[in-house]
């Protein structure tokens, strides 16, 4: 088949869970013989022009086209439209969207009979980090994808109900993958930071509202640890939240933000923390969930539906947003070294034989053909 993605910023890439799955997806499929095409966004990276990639129009067997960028608001509807005029001009058998901004750009390439398919990594237009009219164009934007797109894709139970609920349509859920972990001795991270084996909780991602931090920072202060609280992630462009979060921990020592982390230094810290902790008020499919649960992490999660479907009970799990349970939760693991054992001896085998790249894009394959669209990946969620 030929290909086109649209709707990530740019691979290759470490920005966002979403390019990484374009990666991942993309790659596999030129592996297996079809004209990949992916459109990345111009602009920097969304943590600094220090991490900007060099532009390429090749990578791993797929075609990249770079569009320009239009300035940091108007960036998404232009890229997303550009893409669409570019990709509907060339002809593909598909247009896979990816998140609900993009999605917006459906009835373009719907006009010229390209078969779409639309996958919704999370309700864009509840993150906190968005403003009115950007809310109501991601609700347009998620709209379009459920009531245009010849199939519309989910990543959990959660927000296929939500989907269904509001727009009376049936999306099919699919997953994220992981890797085999590439475990690494404490070696970078000791000598940039001193860390040691086991004498951390580690938290990695985007420091962005909907991850939680503010009740991890407080529920930790209270504990009575050595144990330092590693904060592991870049910062974008708007960075009032990060700046809340150092106030928050003032001058204690034991927590430690390390910004942006790519490459090996995030599997050396994934190899050589005692847990890791998700707080989320708010996920699609955590990458860094799945990723710390693939190293053989114990995980703390906040029971948002989205963490709970992918951890069940691999995991310990703590009211969303309740600091007091957060602090209980944290003090009863860092007492109990035996419980934080036992947690990590069950989640590597567990979560590496759930969620699989390979499984993943012989779905999204089947999907794209047309010949499968009521299959779902979960073998505990209804067939659509």
């Amino acid at each position: 088949m030929k290909i086109a993605i649209i709707g990530h910023k740019r691979i290759p890439s470490n920005e966002g869970g979403i390019e990484k799955g374009v990666e991942q997806h993309a790659v596999r499929m030129a592996r297996l013989g079809h004209q990949v095409v992916v459109y990345n966004r111009g602009g920097h990276n969304v943590y600094g022009a220090q991490y900007d990639i060099k532009p390429v129009r090749e990578y791993k067997g797929v075609r990249i086209i770079t569009v320009p960028a239009f300035g940091r608001k108007a960036s998404v509807p232009i890229y997303s439209f550009l893409a669409t005029l570019h990709a509907v001009w060339h002809g593909y058998d598909v247009i896979s969207y990816r998140a609900s901004g993009p999605c917006v750009m459906i009835p373009i390439a719907k006009w010229f009979g390209i078969y779409c398919v639309a996958s919704l990594h999370g309700i864009d237009s509840q993150r906190d980090k968005w403003g009115g009219f950007a809310k109501r164009y991601l609700r347009f934007g998620e709209k379009m994808a459920a009531t245009k797109a010849d199939v519309c894709l989910v990543l959990s139970e959660h927000m296929r109900q939500y989907i269904k609920k509001q727009y009376h349509v049936n999306p099919v859920v699919f997953a994220n993958g992981v890797d085999e972990p590439d475990f690494c001795a404490a070696d970078w991270i000791t000598r940039q930071f001193g860390l040691q084996k086991d004498d951390y909780i580690l938290f990695l991602g985007r420091i962005v509202p909907e991850k939680g931090l503010e009740y991890l920072i407080e529920a930790f202060q209270k504990c009575n640890t050595a144990k330092k609280l590693v904060i592991a992630g870049g910062v974008e462009a708007d960075d009032r939240y990060y700046k809340k979060l150092k106030k928050m921990a003032g001058d204690d020592q034991r927590i430690l933000f390390t910004g942006y982390i790519t490459g090996k230094s995030v599997d050396e810290l994934y190899s050589n923390a005692y847990l890791f902790c998700l707080p989320s008020n708010l996920e699609g499919m955590s990458n860094s969930l799945l990723e710390a649960m693939a190293f053989g992490n114990c995980c703390l999660v906040s029971d948002i539906p989205e963490n709970v479907e992918v951890v069940q009970d691999k995991a310990v799990r703590f009211k969303k947003g309740n600091t007091r349970d957060l602090y209980f939760k944290l003090k009863m693991l860092l007492d109990n070294e035996d419980m934080v054992r036992r947690y990590k001896e069950k989640a590597a085998a567990y979560i590496l034989g759930r969620y699989n790249w390979d499984k993943v894009v012989e779905q999204m394959l089947s999907v794209y053909s047309g010949r499968l669209v009521d299959y779902c990946y979960f073998a505990d969620v209804d067939k659509v």
